[in-house]
């Protein structure tokens, strides 16, 4: 365990409870931190699936559904703290947004960034503003499902713009009473924040033909955006959340999910695992080189001031579409199954390129996977239930490859010569993947929480509440990790099944 997680534990002036919702692409989450003492537990109270949801008009998320599931989740956990409830923080997915209007009402549900209206309005965008001066600007990777670019066909679909758009963490805290806000690690995921002045690139809206206007007003993670209001409805009269704060965590999860691993170490990379994979490390200034974007390496928004430097490749959504599959064909599999079955198969004699974009589109994964294998000469494999398993572990030695590769060039970007990989969200339970890595990279893996995104929101809560303040970064984010560490190691300590402790993952 490192030095900063096994620092003298914390302990708050004010033990009430706090409550993380984390919003995740296949299931979101409403989570409980309450005081025994002097000892936290961190409860998960609600999970429900979530998902986009084909329409006439393309892919949406259903956010009735998530709205209603998440509010459940706060009555659930106002049930369970009589000693009231200090504080909610909300982290989930970036790029996608709702449209509001003048009351912050949504116009519509939001679309999906995997929608495929962002293919031709990539293409149609780069010939106002190149990419390599959006690049430039952004120091991030030019993804088409980028915020950028979804707002760009909302233009060329004449959908109305609404008073404005809100990434859907900071929309959640906002129907809560917040005032309309755009968080800095989320903002920076939507391809338009200068990464030199750290604000909205005005060249890149004219250029788009975007409204600045519509854009919220950046905030920093830790800041405390007032109560829950009375406008909330119910909730407002539940006793537990009649004085509870509104505080912006690291609205990006992974974000989020970074802060949640406490280490003073300097040469340490991250893995954030779960429907993607990033692959990546804590930099105090921005590494922007042509070469870093060929390679499709971003700068994003870290606590404290800090920049994630990762590359994003495909994850487990690879293997949640081919169990989608297999259970439409008439048979379901469970992960843990298919990790354990798949860790008897022999190595396939291919690799698949987990970034190729057909393997980023919704459904027929088994097929996408053969096509890919065919156009490549290799033997394609049984896209039935009975193919499963040698399926599954082409997929893990897949990704092993390529966080392997991403490492590498991680390296050659950076300078940064880690010592150790820490693995974090649901893939750090995947003890073959996990063994993989560890293989490929030469490294020792290390597993950090797969909740990170809880820990991190719930530790930003904290600092946030006992003092600590974003406008002074460093010392913000020292508070993060001191709090983060308090939660890990009471986790570790208890019989709870998640956040699981850390623990090492051997080399070969």
């Amino acid at each position: 365990m490192s030095q900063a997680a096994s620092r003298a534990p914390r302990i708050p002036t004010d033990k009430r409870a706090l409550v993380a919702v984390d919003l995740g692409a296949e299931s979101c989450r409403v989570s409980l931190l309450r005081w025994h003492g002097d000892t936290p537990e961190v409860t998960l109270v609600h999970r429900f699936a979530n998902g986009p949801v084909e329409r006439g008009d393309g892919l949406h998320w259903p956010l009735r559904t998530i709205e209603d599931g998440i509010d459940d989740g706060l009555r659930r956990s106002a049930d369970l703290a009589p000693e009231g409830i200090r504080s909610i923080a909300v982290d989930g997915w970036a790029v996608d947004y709702v449209r509001v209007d003048a009351n912050n009402n949504p116009l519509d549900a939001p679309f999906c960034y995997r929608d495929e209206r962002t293919i031709a309005a990539q293409q149609q965008l780069h010939t106002k503003i190149s990419p390599e001066r959006l690049h430039e600007i952004t120091g991030i990777q030019l993804a088409r499902l980028n915020t950028l670019y979804q707002l760009y066909a909302d233009n060329a679909a004449d959908l109305p713009p609404g008073a404005r758009w809100l990434n859907l963490p900071e929309y959640m805290l906002t129907r809560w009473g917040a005032a309309p806000f755009a968080e800095y690690t989320n903002a920076t995921h939507t391809g338009m924040i200068d990464l030199a002045t750290r604000d909205w690139s005005r060249a890149i809206f004219a250029a788009a033909g975007l409204d600045l206007h519509r854009a919220a007003k950046l905030t920093q993670p830790g800041t405390r955006l007032g109560r829950l209001s009375k406008f909330s409805g119910p909730l407002a009269d539940l006793p537990a959340l009649r004085d509870t704060e509104l505080i912006a965590p690291a609205c990006h999860d992974t974000a989020s999910a970074i802060a949640g691993i406490p280490t003073d170490a300097k040469q340490w990379a991250y893995i954030s695992s779960g429907t993607w994979s990033l692959i990546g490390a804590l930099l105090s200034t921005p590494c922007n080189s042509p070469a870093a974007l060929a390679d499709d390496f971003t700068n994003l928004g870290a606590i404290g001031n800090r920049i994630c430097f990762h590359k994003a490749v495909n994850g487990m959504w690879l293997l949640k579409q081919c169990m989608d599959a297999w259970e439409a064909a008439g048979t379901s599999f469970t992960i843990d199954d298919l990790v354990r079955r798949a860790s008897l198969e022999s190595e396939p004699s291919a690799l698949l390129d987990v970034g190729d974009p057909e393997l980023g589109l919704v459904g027929n994964m088994p097929s996408r996977i053969n096509a890919q294998l065919r156009t490549h000469g290799h033997d394609t494999l049984d896209e039935s239930p009975v193919g499963a398993v040698r399926m599954a572990a082409l997929i893990f030695h897949s990704l092993a490859a390529a966080y392997a590769r991403a490492l590498e060039e991680l390296r050659r970007y950076t300078g940064v010569q880690p010592t150790e990989i820490v693995v974090v969200g649901g893939g750090c339970r995947n003890d073959l993947l996990c063994r993989l890595t560890a293989e490929r990279t030469g490294l020792p893996v290390r597993r950090g929480a797969p909740e990170s995104s809880t820990i991190g929101n719930l530790a930003v809560q904290l600092a946030a509440l006992e003092g600590g303040s974003p406008a002074e970064p460093d010392a913000f984010a020292a508070a993060v990790s001191s709090w983060a560490a308090t939660l890990l190691h009471a986790e570790s300590a208890s019989t709870t099944p998640a956040p699981t402790p850390v623990c090492n993952v051997a080399t070969s």
